[in-house]
């Protein structure tokens, strides 16, 4: 993937008979998992990011500009990946619900390669728990996480130091613990990248590459990367290349005028680091701080995926190995005034997504809108393997012969209200989003407690002002209502739905 394209070109030209050979065989896959990686990659036309190595990726495969994710944070979101089901399916709507006591016999993807051959092994994060990632059906081997520290400035090691002796001295426990020892937000530390989690996985995930190449199956390697996830930790190097002052500030400061208070989030998460303000906004230092902390960590787990694209060169598989690059959800670097996930709004649905067949090797983007619980079928077809009748996501593959062809009319993502009863459930389409907030108590006739509507004509992905009660939109508030209701079941009594 690394090498260049005149390089695949040459190579494809002089090599055809061999090529068409070694796919006698089923092709290897790589996926390759990141977590709260929202499109700010210079593939996607970002021109501050230094992501070379998905760049190149996706300079032979092809990127999906408009990929959307079933639900906003991690668990639900990657438990809708590998289970091919929607969360209202699995049951799985937050960080804690494992989907093996929900949906108890369902084929995993992982589980669905390893039945019918090929050896499955997953390295770093895949799934948000450990325990929920250690599925003996899924696997061929136990799964494994890299280590490494997280900080590595003196002043960070000795604050984390305290936070832990001050929990200690008050007794806690569990989660209230582990929010009362969170460090700061940011560590630029010297360091080097095996010194890090992620840097550790892609270690051992190069080892393992070695290793697989030599088996007389194919395999399915999953390998998660845990940046640029919080805290925004990386070795100095990643952040030297960048100069914080050029680094872009969001525009949008405000939620979108007239959208419901139940759509905005508190952004909790990052107000339990340390130092950060538990009541009102950031103030204009730590926004440049966490900005240039999420680049560098970018850069730094770029730089993992690309030793894991030159292995796949180096050992020779890399044309007979697909590559899937996602993210799990996107994220807010200060978009309407918050940070992190945890909304319904566009940019915490949409998602990076590249896909590389080494058969096609295209280089192209396709429009077409595709939600990530469409991966598991499309691997399935692309490797040859039956797709199981229950997976609610359709096969992305015809998309790399053709991919501008019409494709789906919409994409459907969700995030619980406040209350246990409400789900916000979001429809877009090429010009819209339309979300509807639920309360579907047993007590009330499918109540619904609030509505957005957003533009998003002429490829638009700000959303300024909700235009709900604009009576010129009535038609397609009407359109959109009645496609949403055709996808989600919305009757009372449903705490959560199903999507089919």
């Amino acid at each position: 993937m690394i090498c260049t394209i005149a390089t695949r070109t040459l190579g494809l030209l002089l090599g055809i008979v061999a090529f068409s050979t070694s796919w006698a065989a089923r092709p290897n896959v790589l996926f390759l998992a990141v977590d709260d990686l929202r499109p700010n990659l210079g593939c996607y036309g970002d021109p501050h990011a230094i992501t070379p190595n998905i760049d190149g990726l996706a300079s032979e495969g092809l990127v999906f500009t408009r990929a959307y994710c079933q639900q906003a944070v991690c668990s639900p979101s990657r438990t809708s990946v590998m289970t091919g089901l929607r969360p209202d399916s699995t049951k799985v709507w937050d960080l804690f619900t494992y989907f093996r006591d929900t949906v108890p016999n369902v084929m995993t993807l992982p589980q669905q390669f390893k039945a019918h051959g090929y050896h499955t092994e997953s390295i770093g994060k895949i799934m948000h728990k450990p325990h929920m990632q250690d599925d003996e059906n899924s696997w061929s081997v136990p799964s494994r996480r890299g280590q490494g520290e997280k900080y590595h400035l003196p002043q960070s090691l000795e604050v984390r130091k305290q936070l832990i002796a001050d929990a200690h001295e008050k007794g806690l426990t569990g989660p209230a613990f582990y929010y009362a020892t969170l460090g700061p937000p940011v560590d630029d530390g010297v360091s080097q990248d095996a010194d890090h989690a992620d840097g550790n996985s892609s270690t051992l995930a190069v080892e393992a590459l070695a290793r697989l190449a030599k088996q007389d199956k194919p395999f399915f390697l999953a390998v998660g990367f845990i940046k640029p996830h919080l805290p925004f930790c990386a070795p100095h190097t990643y952040w030297d290349l960048y100069d914080p002052e050029k680094l872009p500030v969001a525009k949008l400061h405000d939620y979108p005028v007239g959208s419901p208070k139940i759509a905005h989030t508190y952004w909790g998460e990052l107000r339990h680091y340390f130092g950060m303000p538990e009541h009102g906004p950031v103030n204009t230092m730590q926004a440049q701080q966490l900005v240039h902390g999420y680049y560098a960590c970018t850069s730094f787990t770029d730089a993992q995926v690309g030793k894991l694209l030159k292995q796949l060169h180096d050992l020779k598989i890399d044309d007979n190995t697909i590559v899937v690059l996602w993210g799990d959800h996107g994220w807010k670097l200060g978009d309407y005034g918050a940070w992190c996930k945890h909304t319904a709004f566009e940019i915490d649905a949409r998602v990076p997504l590249i896909l590389y067949d080494p058969r096609k090797p295209i280089g192209k983007q396709t429009p077409a809108l595709v939600e990530l619980v469409d991966i598991y079928p499309t691997l399935c077809e692309l490797s040859g393997l039956p797709v199981p009748e229950d997976l609610e996501g359709r096969s992305m593959a015809p998309l790399l012969d053709e991919p501008k062809q019409p494709w789906k009319d919409f994409a459907i993502s969700q995030w619980p209200g406040k209350s246990r009863n409400v789900m916000g459930y979001s429809i877009r389409t090429q010009d819209w989003r339309y979300t509807e907030w639920v309360d579907r108590s047993e007590e009330l006739d499918d109540q619904i407690v609030a509505r957005e509507l957003y533009d998003h004509r002429g490829g638009q992905l700000e959303e300024k002002v909700n235009e709900i009660d604009q009576g010129k939109y009535v038609p397609v508030v009407k359109k959109l209502a009645s496609q949403l209701r055709e996808s989600v079941d919305l009757s009372p009594g449903k705490k959560r739905s199903v999507l089919q």
